[in-house]
């Protein structure tokens, strides 16, 4: 019952699955984030699939003048995330209910967009990954950071339903269909990391960068 609430959680159970994967996510989310080279102190970012806020409260340390939103189709984690990030809820930090497969944002809006542990939930990530090449900035970074990179695993797709792992070959042919030319693989064990950049030719880094 309670790995039922991983890709949407809901009630009690969920909200227990939420905190559990706070504390629980850090490390691979920690790993993920120090990937990205230099942060910029005014970035605008978007965190797909939110989930419990810890990641969104990691970018508002690192962008201190910037904004983060996140976005989840669970209402248990938009609740509990607007919770984690209360100081800065409503400011800096906005947190709505939606899909990766139809992403209300205009285009050019974000330098940064992330995707911790979902895009095992994504129905069609192809098209989720041109959505978000469509509303990130010229020379903005998409960052994906999973778990588990090998789908012949089914410890957990065989347990969860509507999990699918991607390897990471099959999640650059996606990027490269939706237009992302530069594209960054790092493994650790079975963890996986990718970051992909908009393409631009005339992109000049800002002066705030750390």
């Amino acid at each position: 019952m309670l790995l039922q609430h991983t890709g949407k959680p809901e009630g009690f159970w969920g909200r227990f699955m939420l905190r559990g994967m706070n504390i629980g996510h850090t490390p691979v989310s920690a790993w993920g984030l120090s990937h990205i080279e230099k942060w910029h102190k005014n970035w605008t970012i978007l965190d797909i699939g939110c989930g419990g806020g810890a990641n969104i409260k990691r970018m508002l340390k690192h962008c201190p003048e910037g904004k983060v939103y996140g976005m989840d189709m669970s209402a248990e984690s938009i609740r509990v995330a607007a919770r984690h990030n209360w100081k800065e809820f409503g400011k800096r930090c906005f947190i709505e209910k939606g899909d990766a497969a139809d992403l209300p944002y205009e285009k050019n809006s974000f330098d940064l967009v992330t995707a911790f542990e979902t895009i095992y939930f994504w129905k069609n990530p192809a098209d989720c990954f041109k959505g978000i090449y469509r509303i990130l900035k010229p020379g903005g970074l998409f960052l994906i950071c999973n778990e588990m990179d090998d789908p012949t695993d089914t410890t957990w797709t065989g347990r969860i339903e509507n999990m699918r792992i991607y390897s990471g070959t099959e999640i650059s042919s996606f990027l490269k269909a939706a237009g992302f030319s530069d594209i960054r693989l790092h493994g650790r064990k079975r963890n996986i990391c990718i970051i992909s950049v908009k393409d631009t030719a005339d992109v000049t880094a800002p002066a705030d960068t750390y």
